[in-house]
């Protein structure tokens, strides 16, 4: 039998508006700046000719207002997946980072004892596998077709490393998931057969925003 080819386009929301540098995580009442919408745009223009019938996204603020342009080019309503979200991190809502910034500060250290899981927010096999579950969701909702998936930087490069049989321990400055991108997963049925990545909205900076 002819295996079913399905497309998951993971798409990572754009640029938020965070004039005072928050590490905001999952905090709510970060939304899209003007550039940001700019990206989700571009993203939108990106899959416009993509046979999209499914389009789950993360339920915060960013990641809703990035899919608005692809439902409205796409005609698709979109659906709320929790397991989209931003990873867990136990800096958010503070002024500092969680390289070197943090390492300044001994207050911070307990939560710095082990970068591999990592010990200041949700592990990242955790992460690899919730993604994974919603990646699957919309295989299967988009079965012979495509689905567009929004969520954020982390959790994206997580499942994408994990895919492709990758260590999950990283260097942040070094992934490939800039503000506005598409990550790209093929399948036939339940088999992973190609990665793709765009940059519609241009590359952006790793450290500008970790969500």
């Amino acid at each position: 039998m002819t295996p079913v080819r399905t497309t998951v386009h993971l798409v990572r929301h754009g640029e938020v508006h965070n004039p005072e540098k928050v590490l905001y995580g999952r905090l709510p009442g970060f939304g899209l700046s003007d550039e940001g919408r700019v990206q989700a745009k571009r993203a939108a223009e990106h899959l416009a000719r993509a046979d999209v019938t499914a389009l789950l996204v993360s339920p915060m603020q960013r990641a809703q207002e990035t899919a608005e342009p692809i439902a409205a080019a796409l005609g698709v309503d979109p659906v709320t997946e929790e397991r989209l979200i931003e990873a867990g991190n136990a800096f958010e809502g503070l002024h500092v980072s969680v390289g070197d910034g943090a390492l300044r500060r001994p207050e911070y250290w307990p939560l710095l004892r082990n970068p591999f899981r990592p010990s200041w927010g949700e592990p990242y096999l955790e992460i690899a596998h919730r993604m994974l579950g919603a990646t699957h969701r919309a295989r299967e909702l988009a079965a012979g077709h495509e689905a567009v998936c929004v969520s954020h930087q982390l959790p994206i490069w997580t499942l994408r490393r994990f895919l492709a049989g990758q260590r999950l321990w990283h260097d942040p400055r070094k992934r490939e998931c800039s503000l506005g991108s598409v990550t790209s997963f093929v399948f036939d049925d339940e088999t992973l057969v190609d990665i793709a990545y765009a940059e519609p909205g241009g590359a952006s900076d790793p450290a500008a925003t970790g969500a």
